[in-house]
C-alpha cells in the first residue's frame, strides 16, 4: 500500500530540475551520417548530387533531380566499441543493434505544358534517424576525490539548513523527498543534499545539538580515507527521429529548387550508477551506490530551403540551408541511493518520479555548399561543405536565471564547425563501386571535451533495372572527455576513444 502511494506522489511531483547544460544541447544539436545504403558509401557527399532518398534531407532541391517516382528502405548494423580510461583503470565496452534507419518516397510529376520552363514537380515524404543513442560502457579506477564532494559542493554554493532535511511527524522519507523537489525553494539542488544525508554520506556539524535546524555547515562521513576505489556505469538508448515533407521543382532542368518541413521528436533514455568503496577504518561511510534514470521526450520543428544548379551538362553546384530546430522538451528522472550506514527506508526514495516542467531548446541553424562533377556514365566526385555554430544554441525561456547562465556557458565553451565531406563513385555498367571521407570539428572551443569526428567509407551498388541494391560500411572515431556529474566540487571525468561502425543495406524501387 505504502508503495503505491509513493508512485501517485511521484507522478504529481514537479519542480526545476537545475540539471540541463552544454552537454544536454550538444547532444540534440549533432547529425549523423545516417541513411541509404548509397549516402553513407559517399560519406554523406550528396548535396549538389540529389536523386536519392537521404540526399533529400541534406538538400531539399534533390527530390527534383529523380526522373522517376522513387521509394527505398536501409536497414543499419551500429556498432560502437569504446576504450575508457578512469585514473588508473581501462576498460573496452561494446554495443550492437540493428534498426531501420530510414525509409522514404518521392513522387515526380512532369508538367504536360510543354511551353512552361518549369519541367517537373516532386513530393516525397521521408524518416530519417538522425541520431542513434543506444551505448553503454564501464569506467573504474582509484580516485583521490570521494563522491561526497558531490554533496557538499551544493552546501558551499546554497546555503540549506539542516531543518529542511529533516522529516516531519507521520512523513516518509520518500515523501520529504518528492516535497523537496517540489518546492520552488528548494528543488532539485536540496534533493541531492537530502539524498547525500539521509544515505550517511554527509552530515551537519552539530548533528547531536537539538537546536541544529539552521545549520547550514556539513561534513563527508566518508573522511579521513584519500583513496576511493569507483565504478561508473553508463547506458543510453533511444534516438532522435525526422520525419520530412518534401516539395521540389525543377526550372528547364537546370535549375533545382526544393523545401523540406520537417517533424523532430526525441525519446531518450539514461541511466548510470555510481559504486564507490574505501579501507579506511576511520572511515564512517565505507561503500556508496548512486544511480540515475533520465527519460527525455521531445517534440520539435524545422524547415529546409535548398537549391541545385547545373553549372554545366556535368558539373552540379549546390546550396542549402537549416533552419535552427526548435524543441520542447519533457523530462523525467528516479534517482536511487545507499550506503553501507543509509536509513533502512532510503529505497522508497527509487519510487519516485521526477516530473519536471517541460523546457524549450533552440538548435542552431545550418549553411552547406556543395560541389559535384559527373563523368557522363562512368562515375562521379562530390565534395560538401557544412557551417554551423553552436553557440547559438539557446535553452528557453532566455529570462530564466538558470538557462541564462547554461546559454551563456553555451556561448563560452562552444564554437563554430565546419564539416567537410567527399565522396565518389564509379560506375562498371550495373556494378557501383563507392567511397568516402568526412571531417566533423568538434563543436567545443577547448576539442578536448569532445574531440573531432573523422571517418571513411565504403560501398557498393548494383542495378536490376527498377530495382536497385545497394551497402555500405563506414566507421568513424572520435574522443571524448565525460564529466560523470555536473559539479564543480567533483569534476571527476572519463576518457573515451570511441570508434562507430555501421554496416546499411538500402533496397530501392523506381515506381
Amino acid at each position: 500500500m505504502k508503495k503505491l502511494l509513493l508512485l501517485f506522489v511521484g507522478i504529481l511531483s514537479t519542480g526545476i530540475i537545475y540539471a540541463q547544460d552544454v552537454t544536454d544541447a550538444v547532444r540534440y544539436t549533432q547529425d549523423e551520417i545516417q541513411g541509404t545504403a548509397r549516402y553513407r558509401g559517399l560519406s554523406g557527399a550528396f548535396g549538389a548530387l540529389g536523386g536519392d532518398m537521404s540526399a533529400v534531407s541534406i538538400n531539399p532541391a534533390g527530390s527534383a533531380i529523380f526522373n522517376n517516382s522513387h521509394i527505398s528502405l536501409s536497414l543499419s548494423n551500429n556498432n560502437i566499441k569504446n576504450d575508457v580510461q578512469y585514473f588508473n583503470g581501462f576498460n573496452t565496452s561494446k554495443e550492437s543493434n540493428i534498426d531501420l534507419n530510414q525509409t522514404g518516397a518521392a513522387f515526380v510529376f512532369y508538367n504536360r505544358n510543354s511551353n512552361s520552363d518549369w519541367t517537373k514537380f516532386a513530393f516525397s515524404a521521408a524518416y530519417d534517424k538522425v541520431q542513434n543513442y543506444n551505448n553503454d560502457w564501464l569506467a573504474y579506477g582509484t580516485n583521490s576525490a570521494s563522491i561526497d564532494r558531490y554533496f557538499l559542493d551544493i552546501t558551499e554554493k546554497q546555503a540549506i539548513p539542516f531543518g529542511v532535511l529533516k522529516l516531519q511527524p507521520g512523513e516518509y522519507i520518500e515523501e520529504a523527498y518528492a516535497d523537496i523537489g517540489s518546492s520552488p525553494a528548494y528543488g532539485y539542488p536540496v534533493q541531492q543534499v537530502f539524498l547525500g544525508y539521509w544515505a550517511g554520506i554527509i552530515d551537519p556539524v552539530n548533528l547531536d545539538n537539538s537546536t541544529n535546524d539552521d545549520e547550514t555547515n556539513y561534513f563527508s562521513n566518508t573522511a579521513p580515507a584519500d583513496s576511493y576505489y569507483q565504478e561508473f556505469y553508463y547506458a543510453s538508448s533511444g534516438y532522435n527521429g525526422k520525419f520530412s515533407l518534401n516539395f521540389a521543382t525543377s526550372y528547364k532542368d537546370r535549375l533545382y529548387l526544393g523545401i523540406n518541413l520537417n517533424s523532430h521528436f526525441i525519446n531518450y533514455d539514461k541511466f548510470t550508477s555510481f559504486y564507490e568503496t574505501n579501507n579506511d577504518p576511520d572511515s564512517l561511510t565505507k561503500n556508496i551506490v548512486f544511480e540515475n534514470w533520465l527519460s527525455t521526450y521531445g517534440s520539435g520543428f524545422s524547415f529546409q530551403l535548398g537549391a541545385i544548379a547545373k553549372i554545366t551538362n556535368d558539373l552540379r553546384l549546390g546550396l542549402s540551408y537549416n533552419s535552427p530546430t526548435w524543441y520542447r522538451i519533457e523530462e523525467e528522472l528516479i534517482q536511487g541511493i545507499d550506503s553501507n550506514i543509509a536509513d533502512p527506508d532510503i529505497g522508497y526514495i527509487s519510487n519516485i518520479i521526477n516530473i519536471y516542467p517541460s523546457y524549450n531548446l533552440q538548435t542552431p541553424g545550418k549553411f552547406t555548399g556543395s560541389l559535384a562533377y559527373i563523368f557522363g556514365e562512368y562515375g562521379l566526385i562530390s565534395f560538401d561543405y557544412s557551417l554551423k555554430d553552436y553557440s547559438n544554441t539557446k535553452f528557453k525561456p532566455t529570462s530564466d536565471a538558470y538557462f541564462a547562465t547554461q546559454n551563456n556557458a553555451i556561448n563560452n565553451q562552444l564554437t563554430t564547425a565546419s564539416t567537410y565531406k567527399i565522396g565518389g563513385e564509379i560506375r562498371l555498367k550495373q556494378l557501383s563501386l563507392r567511397g568516402g571521407y568526412r571531417l566533423e570539428e568538434s563543436p567545443y572551443k577547448n576539442g578536448n571535451t569532445l574531440g573531432d569526428l573523422k571517418g571513411y567509407s565504403l560501398g557498393l551498388g548494383y542495378s536490376f533495372g527498377s530495382f536497385k541494391l545497394d551497402l555500405a560500411f563506414d566507421q568513424a572515431k572520435q574522443t571524448a572527455e565525460y564529466r560523470l556529474y555536473n559539479n564543480s566540487g567533483f569534476p571527476s571525468s572519463a576518457s573515451l576513444d570511441s570508434r562507430f561502425t555501421n554496416v546499411t543495406v538500402t533496397a530501392a524501387f523506381n515506381l
